[in-house]
C-alpha cells in the first residue's frame, strides 16, 4: 500500500497519475494546503520541506519499516523503480528520460508557477514580472515542441515519468498565457496523453476531492508568505 500525500495541484497531480498508470494499491490522504494541513507534524515527519506531493510505502523493497519520500519528481523516480515500469533500465533510455524529468523541475514548473502566480495572485500587477515569466515560460514550451517534433514523447520513444511530470504543467498553459496552436507537437503530444484512461482518471479525483479555489484571501499568506519560522495554524 501506497499512501499518497496529496492535493490539487500541479505537482500533486503528477504522483496521482504515476499510482493510477501503474496500478498500485494506494490510499489518498488528503493535505489542504490552503488550511495550512502542511505544516502539521505528522505531514512535515514525511515531507520536511512543507510541500505536497509526498508518498509512504508501506512495502519497500528492503522491508525495513515504512518508506516515506519527498519531491514529486523522487516520488516518480522511486515508483518507477519499484515496479520497473515507465523508466528504462539501460543507461542511455533512462537518462533520456530522467534530464526531461528534471527540465520540468527545474524549469517548466518554477517558470510556468511564477508566471500564474504573477498573473493571478500577486496583490498588485507588476509588468515586468508578468512578462519575465511569460516570455520564459513561452521559451520552454518551444523547448518542449523541439523535443516532441523529434521524438513521440517528452523522454524518447515510450510514455515515461517525464511525460507524467510534464503534463499537469502543461494541462493549465492558459494560466500561462500560453496558446498550443503555437506549439503543433506539444498539443499532438498533449492529446495523446490526455486521453489516457489512467491520466483521465487523475483529473477526475481531482475535481472530486477540490471543489473551492486552492488560494482564497484566507490562504494567500499561508501559501506566499512563508519564512523560515512555521505558521502557527
Amino acid at each position: 500500500m501506497i499512501d499518497l500525500l496529496y492535493w490539487t495541484t500541479p505537482n500533486g497531480q503528477k504522483v496521482l497519475i504515476a499510482v493510477e498508470e501503474l496500478g498500485l494499491p494506494y490510499e489518498i490522504k488528503p493535505v489542504n494546503i490552503s488550511k495550512g494541513e502542511q505544516f502539521q507534524p505528522d505531514f512535515l515527519r514525511n515531507s520536511p520541506n512543507n510541500r505536497i506531493p509526498a508518498i509512504v510505502d508501506h512495502a519497500p523493497e528492503d522491508g525495513d519499516g515504512p518508506l516515506a519520500v519527498f519531491e514529486s519528481g523522487a516520488c516518480l523516480e522511486y515508483l518507477a523503480d519499484k515496479t520497473g515500469r515507465f523508466l528504462a533500465k539501460s543507461t542511455r533510455r533512462r537518462f533520456e528520460a530522467l534530464q526531461w524529468l528534471y527540465w520540468q523541475m527545474g524549469g517548466l514548473g518554477p517558470m510556468a508557477g511564477q508566471a500564474h502566480h504573477f498573473i493571478q495572485y500577486a496583490a498588485d500587477q507588476h509588468p515586468y514580472a508578468i512578462e519575465r515569466y511569460v516570455k520564459e515560460a513561452n521559451r520552454l514550451y518551444g523547448v518542449l515542441d523541439r523535443r516532441l517534433a523529434l521524438v513521440p514523447y517528452a523522454g524518447g520513444e515510450d510514455y515515461t515519468i517525464a511525460d507524467m511530470a510534464i503534463y499537469p504543467w502543461i494541462y493549465r498553459h492558459e494560466r500561462h498565457r500560453q496558446d498550443l496552436n503555437d506549439f503543433p507537437n506539444v498539443k499532438r503530444w498533449y492529446e495523446i496523453v490526455g486521453a489516457r484512461p489512467a491520466v483521465k482518471r487523475a483529473y477526475e479525483i481531482q475535481d472530486a476531492i477540490n471543489v473551492t479555489p486552492t488560494v482564497s484571501a484566507e490562504s494567500h499568506a499561508l501559501l506566499f508568505g512563508q519564512t523560515a519560522e512555521l505558521p502557527k495554524v
